[in-house]
């Protein structure tokens, strides 16, 4: 069923859009709908649910990430270390990119990720737990039960 837009709200004061048409995007706080708004806008109104998302200020670098517990696409502030769903309250580590290492899974193959300085890292396929410090052995790796 199609939810209805409501009507902006009429600005208290006159606004001129830059003459460029620039614009940003950015998740709104309270329905998690993607917001369009002009460059120079210090918060937006969602059409949907009325709430108003303040703009981060100029400049400020902006990253993205997936919750772990309800797959919602997060918007965060570039350097924060963790993330808190606003929708499921999960709390999801936020890691830089040089703050994060790739392997193989040593059972099926799978591209895991991992964080600096793990010994191990536990297949989310499989099960299988790889060696993250170089070629894996039979005895850095083991079977785990899906318990």
């Amino acid at each position: 069923m199609p939810v209805p837009l409501a009507p902006y709200p009429t600005p208290s004061g006159s606004y001129t859009p830059p003459a460029n048409g620039a614009q940003s995007q950015l998740v709104c706080s309270g329905c998690r709908n993607l917001l369009m708004y002009p460059a120079g806008a210090t918060s937006v109104c969602c059409a949907v649910c009325n709430a108003i998302t303040a703009v981060p200020p100029p400049g400020t670098e902006m990253a993205q990430i997936v919750c772990g517990g309800c797959h919602t696409l997060l918007m965060y502030i570039r350097g924060a270390t963790s993330v808190q769903c606003s929708c499921c309250h999960t709390v999801n580590l936020a890691l830089e990119a040089n703050q994060v290492a790739h392997v193989n899974c040593g059972n099926c193959r799978m591209l895991l990720m991992y964080q600096y300085g793990a010994r191990s890292v536990k297949c989310a396929v499989c099960n299988f737990v790889t060696s993250a410090g170089g070629s894996a052995s039979g005895a850095a790796e083991q079977k785990l039960n899906n318990t």
